[in-house]
């Protein structure tokens, strides 16, 4: 059977990320940097934030305590500040020109053109969605410490808590969050689950309720969470996901839903309308897990079916948009059109959600709701692809085909994120006071 792959240029989402080779010729001299490894880590020290896991009927009841630590403010964007202060960055993403382009959905575009320059393109395989993790391939291990923002794990007690300098527990499996040195936009980090475990680039219920967490623990609906299979645009094969802030409201989170069926543990499962890309959107349950158990099976089924995908978690976690793609399948077989390819953008979670990372000035300036809708429809599977594959997801998750054939009308509003939280389009450019952002051209 013929292998498909396709070149592109990796993205650099470490400073201590070398080609293959230099990393190879390296290896045999020791370590000679502050890394996740076990050369390095015996003694290492690195902030740790405790959550508090969902314990009260209500999923998404709000506390009254008062955290011992802003945890989106101070500690997420506030370090990643610190590290763009600190020349961290390959470049200053809050100086990229952004802009809303204008259409019913106001897709997103912000013109990147330091993203991808002094990389050779790479070849990478995209017909196999689950791949062996490769030690001798880039992983987060091999990051600097300084490049870590912190730990973040659940509480043993119950409570909140913030440890400025807490040990590393090897034992323990400690998840941290990174800064991503390319960043797409202003507090652009990557959540990576139990990193010491090397896991390949592979949902499981562990990692995707943690990922909600994070969501939850943020609490504002401009920062939201992504994640690309392999085959998806994922380039690193280290299981992680993606998340950043930005003060508007995405274009897939105001696209109307057709609910399909509410599953026995409360959580509603709708289909996409009226948007380029076919998608599920989750949404309710009567816990946090509920939903998460819900998402991260549908996701395993694709996953041990060989469908490529990305996840967008959005609202704090309260809505999730699963999209299954073949992009990067019709670009191996030569079924892109050169129109497309030289814009050289890949559609992953991002692109797909409506935010649209182009590369260069020509694209930029023209960039029109039409192209949008143009690339992103070279995305998404046909309509009798996405049948099929969501009879898979229904199969694997208990619905069956009483659950596919339960359709409701379709939802008389879209929803979105400023109608659920009353966010005006004044309030977008202020939603985190003291910050450095992109600008926003409205």
């Amino acid at each position: 059977m013929m292998q498909l792959s396709i070149k592109r240029v990796p993205t650099v989402v470490s400073n201590y990320q070398k080609d293959e080779a230099e990393e190879t010729s390296r290896r045999s001299f020791g370590c000679g940097k502050n890394c996740l490894r076990s050369c390095c880590i015996p003694g290492a020290k690195l902030p740790l934030y405790a959550f508090k896991k969902e314990s009260e009927k209500d999923a998404f009841e709000s506390e009254n305590k008062e955290p011992p630590v802003a945890f989106l403010d101070s500690l997420v964007l506030g370090e990643w500040e610190d590290r763009m202060q600190r020349g961290l960055f390959r470049y200053d993403v809050t100086a990229c020109e952004t802009k809303v382009i204008p259409g019913e959905y106001g897709f997103i575009a912000q013109l990147n053109e330091g993203r991808h320059l002094k990389k050779r393109p790479t070849e990478f395989r995209v017909d196999k969605v689950l791949q062996p993790f490769d030690g001798n391939k880039f992983n987060f291990t091999k990051v600097g410490q300084e490049e870590v923002l912190f730990q973040f794990e659940a509480s043993e007690d119950g409570e909140v808590q913030f440890f400025p300098n807490a040990p590393i527990d090897v034992e323990n499996h400690p998840s941290v969050v990174a800064i991503n040195v390319s960043p797409i936009e202003y507090g652009h980090v990557l959540l990576i689950p139990r990193i010491l475990e090397c896991l390949p680039q592979r949902i499981d219920r562990e990692s995707f309720l943690l990922a909600l967490y994070m969501a939850a623990e943020a609490g504002n609906p401009y920062f939201r969470l992504g994640y690309n299979s392999l085959g998806a645009f994922a380039t690193i094969n280290h299981l992680h996901f993606q998340a950043y802030y930005l003060a508007v409201a995405f274009p897939i989170e105001k696209a109307p839903t057709k609910k399909i069926t509410t599953l026995n543990d409360g959580v509603i499962i709708s289909e996409l309308l009226k948007y380029p890309v076919r998608g599920v959107v989750f949404e309710g349950g009567n816990t946090l897990q509920d939903l998460s158990d819900a998402v991260s099976d549908a996701c395993i089924c694709l996953q041990d079916n060989n469908i490529a995908y990305n996840v967008l978690i959005s609202d704090c976690g309260k809505r999730i948009f699963l999209l299954p793609q073949c992009y990067a399948e019709k670009q191996a077989l030569g079924e892109v059109s050169v129109e497309l390819l030289d814009t050289q953008v890949n559609p992953a979670v991002w692109e797909i959600s409506g935010h649209m990372v182009l590369k260069r000035r020509k694209d930029y300036d023209e960039a029109s709701d039409e192209n949008a809708w143009r690339l992103l429809a070279e995305v998404s599977l046909s309509d009798e692809r996405f049948d099929e594959v969501n009879a898979l997801i229904f199969e694997a998750i208990g619905g069956g085909k009483d659950a596919i054939e339960n359709v409701e009308e379709p939802d008389t509003k879209a929803q979105s994120i400023e109608k659920e939280n009353g966010i005006t389009e004044t309030s977008h450019h202020a939603m985190v006071a003291g910050t450095q952002q992109c600008l926003v051209l409205q």
